[in-house]
């Protein structure tokens, strides 16, 4: 048992407890047992005569915009846009009664304001813990755009978001950035700073955009001196109200509220945004199934409340749909995936094993089988140049011994074969040309060619994997940990590794594609400068890194 459930050994009551008890396993729900996972896990707004009274904004005497704005997902003709009011963020209901807000929000196409092309208003509901999810439709394809948010006498910060280009748009080039893994706890954001400064198009975030670990009065390695964070965030996220907080803390950084204001994220999550190492319906220590469904749904309602998703996205009881598709006219798609809340557990109890029969079952399954359908059919219909799959966990093979027949990662693709083995077919019999993998979770920075044999390192190159470092996981890292000479010996195909903290940059061209691996020195005291690790392309037609 973790520290945190000795802390907690009932987080929800007998009856709740006892709904989820009948309701059962996930692959079980009907349609009337998800609302009913919806309706114990929160409330949702009520119409008519039911609902929350109004609250008069001019009432609100501190800022209600200490989270800051995003935008999120960009399509062709749309833009969504997010806030969160919070006048004390770091209280449960954040300073608010349980009374809606009208909010005001305004799109532009100068950051003065002197050109507002659309303007609106959406409620804040209380269920929703205040959140806005603003879908503004009817934009003109491939143009710049700014926005705010104004509540009473509050005005937000402005942010700066995009459409996309027309689908059938001939784009000569993207330019992208991936992130993953940001432990409060392990330092500071300094990643985000400087990504807020980079000229990309969108960001994709990988996963683990918060941790469920406790973050004491110092903030971890952060080891403030100028204020004590309050006693509330010094447990595991269990509850709701736990998860609330914990975005409230993370969203609270300056840094990454820096980087949300100026980039349009698409996002999809981990295990930390929930619980290290979960799969589908089973919990780390194994717990009852149906009490861990009650942790997800808080989890999953949390990360919807605090994140810029459509309302495609929003749970119901402790499923949402998260993985979706993007394009960016002809030139790219991006084919988002969920490889948390599907997958078949872990074999041989997680961790580093050697593959067996339990791990190469081909009833297993990283994806779910719908999934796994939804991403072929896509490729299959597909008619971008390049086919990016922004996902979670290490996608090719990756040794972790020099031994004949090495141990591999039990929570990766390598622990599910069968898997990534029908997915590289799937590639293949459905003729793209240009695949690329955006992965996460490893807290280090990897360049792969994926190959059609991983044992065969003359086998033929399928496309690439750009592996983005953590933002703060693990701390200050160094640029060569202690196993990469093991990892770079044993993995032919690994063509890059480097374990500082940062971000990754892709350009996707017509002709071929750059990533430029961007590290910092330092996490743990802020303020470190980036530098550009290395940088690689890959050709169109004739895929595998080449560095430059």
């Amino acid at each position: 048992m973790t520290p945190a459930a000795q802390q907690h050994p009932s987080q929800h009551t007998p009856e709740l407890r006892a709904v989820a008890r009948r309701i059962g396993r996930r692959r079980f729900l009907t349609a009337t047992g998800a609302a009913a996972a919806l309706a114990f896990a929160v409330d949702l707004p009520a119409a008519g005569t039911a609902s929350a009274a109004e609250l008069d904004a001019a009432r609100i005497t501190a800022n209600p915009f200490t989270l800051g704005v995003a935008s999120g997902d960009p399509l062709p003709g749309s833009v969504l846009l997010w806030t969160r009011l919070a006048p004390a963020p770091f209280q449960p209901d954040s300073g608010l009664p349980a009374e809606r807000v009208t909010v005001h929000w305004e799109l532009a196409h100068d950051d003065r304001f002197r050109r507002i092309i659309r303007r609106g208003s959406a409620t804040a509901h209380p269920e929703y813990h205040h959140a806005v999810h603003v879908e503004v439709g009817g934009l003109a394809p491939d143009r710049v755009f700014h926005y705010r948010f104004r509540v009473g006498g509050w005005i937000s910060e402005t942010g700066r978001t995009r459409t996309a280009p027309a689908a059938g748009a001939h784009v000569s080039a993207l330019r992208l950035a991936a992130v993953s893994c940001q432990a409060y706890h392990d330092g500071y954001f300094t990643a985000y700073r400087h990504l807020a400064q980079e000229d990309v198009d969108v960001v994709f975030h990988l996963g683990d955009y918060l941790y469920e670990y406790a973050v004491d009065a110092v903030g971890g390695a952060r080891n403030y001196t100028d204020r004590t964070l309050p006693a509330l965030f010094a447990h595991e996220t269990v509850t709701l109200e736990d998860y609330r907080l914990r975005y409230a803390l993370y969203k609270s950084d300056p840094d990454l509220r820096a980087a949300h204001a100026a980039h349009p994220f698409a996002v999809t999550w981990d295990d930390h945004e929930t619980e290290n190492n979960y799969a589908d319906d089973v919990d780390e220590n194994g717990g009852p199934p149906e009490e861990f469904l009650l942790r997800r749904a808080a989890a999953y309602r949390a990360y919807w409340e605090n994140q810029p998703l459509r309302r495609q996205q929003r749970p119901v009881g402790p499923d949402a749909r998260l993985y979706r598709r993007l394009g960016w006219g002809r030139l790219a798609q991006f084919d988002i995936l969920d490889t948390r809340q599907y997958r078949s557990d872990q074999a041989y109890g997680d961790g580093a094993h050697v593959p067996g029969p339990e791990s190469d079952d081909p009833a297993r399954t990283i994806t779910g089988a719908t999934q796994e359908r939804w991403l072929i059919d896509g490729w299959r219909d597909a008619r971008a140049l390049w086919n990016v799959v922004p996902q979670q966990v290490a996608f090719s093979q990756r040794r972790l011994d020099l031994n004949p027949v090495a141990k591999v990662s039990m929570d990766a693709w390598d622990g599910y074969r069968a898997s990534r083995q029908r997915v590289l077919a799937g590639a293949r019999a459905t003729g793209i040309e240009n695949l690329m993998v955006l992965t996460g979770d490893v807290h280090v920075s990897y360049a792969f060619d994926i190959l059609d044999d991983f044992d065969d390192p003359a086998s033929a190159v399928l496309g690439t994997e750009i592996v983005a470092t953590s933002v703060s996981s693990g701390k200050d890292g160094a640029e060569r940990p202690a196993n990469w000479a093991t990892y770079t010996q044993a993995n032919p195909h690994l063509k890059f590794y480097n374990g500082r903290r940062g971000y990754v940059t892709v350009e996707l061209g017509r002709k071929a594609a750059r990533a430029d691996f961007r590290t910092v020195s330092a996490v743990t005291t802020p303020g470190a400068p980036v530098t550009t690790a290395a940088s690689f392309v890959t050709q169109v037609g004739d895929q595998g890194l080449h560095r430059v």
